[in-house]
């Protein structure tokens, strides 16, 4: 695992990797003492620990969700490790994993890092699901990160992914079990991956490469809580 520590105040990055070291966990620490080094980095982070006051970390993390948004990467774990409460609002604008107020407090620090491993484990585990379904008389393993929605079509069920549409037989219930939580029935022609999302309004979903789908207006009200659910919850958002 690979771990960046970004602040200008050296004192802070020293407190900050002794406090993961703690942790006593398998992971290599790379330390930034300003914005500049750090967006130079070509090493891929899954945890950033980001000052906001000193090196303007809302900038970075907006420049860091751009990168992965446009890369097609997993998201990136921020937590913001600050001593200005003002900016705690805006840290979640960018989808911040939490907030930590300085001096960070030892206990604090220890739940909210390994709530963050968790995750990413998490994150993993959902990556590594597939569907193992008959299509065209073969059978194909088609992974979840994968698909962008499914669609009902009659008899038929189309899996739609960014490289190919997949057709294969069954109901759009037995579908909508085995997907499980990150997907969300938003019409009754179609399952959508909340992962795959760009754009929304009351009766269109936009996803990820601009395809639009039908939004069901009965079903706007619950597909608004269960995105915002998702996404509180720590799953990759593409809404920029």
């Amino acid at each position: 695992m690979n771990i960046s520590v970004c602040d200008s105040d050296l004192k802070i990055c020293e407190d900050i990797l002794n406090l993961i070291r703690a942790e006593k966990i398998d992971a290599e620490i790379s330390v930034f003492r300003s914005k500049d080094e750090l967006l130079k980095s070509k090493k891929n982070f899954e945890i950033y620990f980001l000052d906001i006051k000193g090196i303007d970390g809302l900038e970075v993390a907006k420049i860091l969700r751009r990168r992965e948004f446009f890369l097609n990467k997993p998201p990136s774990i921020l937590i913001f490790v600050t001593g200005y409460e003002d900016y705690m609002s805006a840290a979640f604008d960018v989808r911040a994993f939490h907030y930590l107020l300085k001096p960070v407090d030892a206990k604090k620090f220890s739940e909210v890092f390994n709530s963050a491993i968790a995750e990413i484990k998490n994150f993993q585990t959902q990556a590594e699901k597939f569907l193992l379904l008959k299509v065209e008389g073969m059978n194909k393993k088609i992974f979840l990160k994968d698909i962008l929605y499914v669609e009902s079509d009659n008899k038929k069920v189309l899996i739609h992914t960014a490289e190919k549409i997949f057709t294969t037989y069954g109901k759009m219930d037995a579908f909508e079990i085995a997907l499980g939580e990150n997907f969300f029935r938003c019409h009754r022609f179609y399952l959508v991956n909340l992962e795959k999302i760009s754009a929304y309004n009351s009766n269109t979903i936009q996803l990820v490469g601009g395809e639009k789908i039908f939004l069901a207006e009965k079903r706007y009200s619950d597909f608004v809580k269960k995105f915002l659910k998702y996404a509180q919850g720590g799953g990759a958002v593409n809404i920029s």
